[in-house]
């Protein structure tokens, strides 16, 4: 495995295996790497012919500085994981690399509706944040593929869009992968290694919960089936942000359905001040 921290000695490098007819897969992660990257990783090396993993914790898309300070890193065991399965490149910039005018110079993507829902309503600025490290990622990497996971369901609605509104979708293919999870249900996330293990325990009963909405949408009431898995959440010590319930093309929020729209479910909840997310595709 070859390790880039520069910018521009990885662009030289992507564009001679470009040269060469090789397509490009690219996995983008904040590090502390679980099963679930290394699926994405694995999707990418069996569609491509090189693929590149980016770890950096962008401190953009952090609207709370405490979170970003408390964000796990575990490079040398990342670096590790990455060599057993296989990958080819690791970019590991530092931050000067990816914002060289700094942090402050923000732009503005034009994200619409889903700026203002969900994640975009409870975490001001933390999409305008990924867009900013997304689209720097993309221009210097140029895949042909991109993996992203669907536990951040939203996220990748928002980095869908970005890829449109920057004409990007004519060169570099998303896929968007199931989300991987424990064996109990738990979806696998970096920030479950914050977890305490009574904390670690309670966290199933997200999962359980959008089970319950999944079996309950055909014969309760939308609000009820929301109210009742808030309870769910809220009786095992949970501090719930949002249960809603979504149009899964457009995560536009719904208050009825008649059984055939394609729905999602999603779920942001602190358990001992571990933020956690999780959605389930219904229909």
């Amino acid at each position: 495995m070859i390790l880039f921290k520069r910018a521009g000695d990885l662009h030289k490098y992507i564009e001679e295996q470009q040269r060469n007819d090789l397509k490009i897969g690219f996995v983008p992660t904040m590090g502390a790497l679980h099963p679930g990257h290394l699926s994405l990783i694995e999707r990418s090396l069996s569609g491509n012919d090189r693929t590149v993993c980016s770890i950096f914790v962008n401190p953009t898309q952090f609207n709370d500085p405490e979170d970003l300070r408390k964000y796990p890193v575990t490079i040398e065991k990342d670096i590790f994981e990455l060599e057993r399965s296989g990958c080819d490149v690791l970019f590991l910039p530092p931050v000067q690399e990816i914002y060289p005018e700094g942090t402050d110079k923000r732009l503005n993507f034009d994200l619409g509706y889903l700026e203002t829902v969900l994640e975009g309503k409870f975490r001001p600025g933390h999409f305008q944040g990924v867009c900013m490290v997304m689209d720097r990622l993309l221009k210097i990497v140029s895949p042909d593929n991109l993996y992203l996971g669907q536990k951040d369901y939203q996220q990748c609605m928002v980095i869908k869009r970005l890829i449109n509104l920057s004409g990007m979708d004519k060169t570099i293919h998303l896929n968007i992968c199931p989300t991987f999870r424990e064996s109990d249900g738990l979806a696998m996330s970096s920030r479950n290694l914050r977890l305490n293990e009574e904390a670690r325990e309670k966290a199933t009963i997200m999962y359980r919960s959008l089970l319950f909405i999944k079996s309950s949408m055909y014969n309760m009431s939308v609000n009820n089936v929301k109210a009742e898995a808030e309870r769910m959440l809220t009786n095992a010590g949970f501090r719930v942000d949002y249960v809603e319930i979504a149009g899964a093309d457009t995560l536009n929020l719904i208050d009825s359905w008649n059984g055939d729209k394609k729905i999602v479910a999603l779920i942001a909840a602190f358990i001992n001040n571990v933020r956690l997310i999780d959605n389930m595709i219904i229909n």
